[in-house]
């Protein structure tokens, strides 16, 4: 029975350090993305490397904060994309890319409540 045991124990093992490898990665990748050019609120926030529940909150706090920035001439460079939404395929929505600077503008307007939320505007604000 010990061999099972010690089969399990390196499984979850294994898994769990797959699963560390993988945020690693996905943060490091987010990361090197927002250095090239201009991307999406979730990326810079993701590269922040803050967790999921988190990069949720904190992007759509930023949206809002990006609109009244759009409306007093801050411009992020517009793309469209197809995606499915209610239910619908390729529906053209237009989506905002924001450089490292724009993005430390908009997390400046931005005042979160929470200590997790403000180590994310502290991040993207120093970036």
């Amino acid at each position: 029975m010990a061999s099972v045991t010690a089969r399990r124990a390196l499984r979850d093992r294994v898994r769990a350090n797959r699963a560390a490898s993988a945020e690693r990665r996905t943060v490091a990748k987010a990361a090197r993305r927002v250095r090239t050019g201009p991307r999406s609120l979730a990326t810079h926030v993701i590269a922040t490397g803050a967790d999921a529940a988190t990069v949720k909150g904190v992007v759509k706090a930023l949206q809002t904060a990006a609109k009244t920035a759009r409306t007093n001439g801050l411009k992020g460079k517009r793309a469209r994309i197809r995606r499915s939404f209610n239910g619908a395929r390729n529906v053209v929505k237009t989506v905002y890319r924001y450089t490292r600077e724009q993005i430390a503008q908009i997390a400046a307007q931005y005042k979160p409540r929470k200590p997790e939320y403000k180590a994310v505007r502290a991040a993207l604000i120093a970036a």
